[in-house]
């Protein structure tokens, strides 16, 4: 019975995905730097309507596979929101319970997506969601998901349509086949891992595209990585929900990304604002701060002459934040005015970087 409602639960899981064309690779202009192709990869589409739908699909797959999952399992997560999304959309897809344990103080909307797919949030101090996702497990006999574990081990990095075989297919038919730069942020890590060993896997992009990771404020991962440890934390909560992380998650794989920069929370907040209004629709903070590891490369290959293509991501839509980063007075009070805005694009100071030793053609700079 059991292996016959998982093989049931893989095909509803598959046929789903089927059920919708790949995310966009979005062109964006940007006459302020001649000769550098910018694409952003819209993960905002996903039906649960962001990038950690696919963390989320492979995190079923790989506890239903292992045995983890069954009929009535009690699906539990640890999640700034995003991925509890995700992940509540897949438990109803297979009729199964499902518990978020976020920080307190998360977004109301996001909380309110959560219950919209039938999972029920625990808030908790930010320090305590770890536990307390293992606890809520423990006792009614379900299973912990722990993304921040997992996320680099679940999905298939080789390919299986992942979120860099998908990129990179997308590029063939592009001026610039492999991209110069890959830029995204790090929550869990799984994101960055996937894409640094898809790059080293084809081979081909090894001498071409590099992998660049932006953290936020308060996480400890550009400290991390720039110092070579394992065993940072930190008190202090950030501000751009799903990236940056108060410790060095178990997923999150250094060795794989060329180059890090930190970007100030103001810089993420000003950037998703400058390109919702280039864009004209409103994106998450997360994507602010993409964009503002892109303009900083696209700088700095104007700089030296050279052409080619970033990507990055939309990693959510803005209307999940539309009680703090699109509320004027949460943005005046953020000190987010016009010339702050408009400075996006072409006035914003260098940010902090580290490089990886040994990684050719990057620039380094240390805070």
């Amino acid at each position: 019975m059991t292996r016959t409602w998982v093989a049931t639960a893989l095909q509803r899981i598959e046929a789903d995905a089927r059920r919708s064309a790949d995310t966009h690779l979005i062109p964006l202009p940007l006459p302020e730097y001649p000769g550098v192709d910018v694409y952003l990869k819209d993960e905002s589409t996903h039906p649960s309507g962001s990038l950690k739908h696919r963390l989320a699909r492979s995190l079923f797959l790989y506890g239903l596979c292992n045995g983890h999952i069954g009929p009535g399992t009690t699906i539990v997560e640890s999640s700034s929101g995003s991925t509890a999304i995700s992940e509540a959309y897949f438990a109803r897809l297979l009729g199964l319970p499902f518990v978020a344990v976020v920080p307190r103080g998360t977004a109301a909307a996001k909380l309110a997506e959560i219950a919209f797919f039938g999972g029920r949030c625990v808030e908790v101090e930010p320090g305590e969601v770890y536990a307390e996702a293992e606890r809520i497990a423990r006792d009614c006999g379900g299973h912990y998901m722990d993304q921040f574990t997992y996320a680099e081990r679940a999905t298939d990095w080789r390919g299986n349509n992942n979120i860099a075989e998908s990129i990179f297919s997308q590029l063939r038919h592009e001026p610039h086949l492999l991209p110069r730069w890959i830029v995204v942020g790090a929550g869990t890590g799984g994101t960055s891992a996937t894409i640094g060993r898809y790059i080293r896997y084809r081979r081909d992009a090894l001498a071409t595209t590099q992998l660049v990771v932006v953290d936020p404020e308060h996480s400890v991962f550009f400290d991390a990585f720039a110092q070579g440890r394992g065993d940072l934390r930190s008190t202090q909560r950030g501000r751009i929900e799903g990236i940056g992380r108060p410790r060095v998650e178990p997923s999150f794989v250094p060795t794989v990304i060329d180059r890090m920069l930190r970007v100030p929370d103001a810089r993420s907040f000003a950037a998703a604002l400058a390109l919702s209004a280039r864009l004209g629709r409103r994106v998450g903070p997360s994507s602010g701060t993409n964009l503002a590891g892109v303009l900083q490369l696209a700088r700095e290959m104007a700089e030296r002459g050279e052409r080619g293509s970033i990507v990055s991501l939309i990693c959510d839509a803005g209307e999940r934040y539309a009680d703090t980063l699109f509320d004027p007075a949460w943005q005046r009070a953020q000190g987010l005015d016009a010339e702050a805005i408009d400075a996006t694009w072409r006035a914003a100071p260098p940010l902090a970087g580290a490089a990886r030793a040994g990684a050719a053609g990057v620039g380094q700079s240390r805070p």
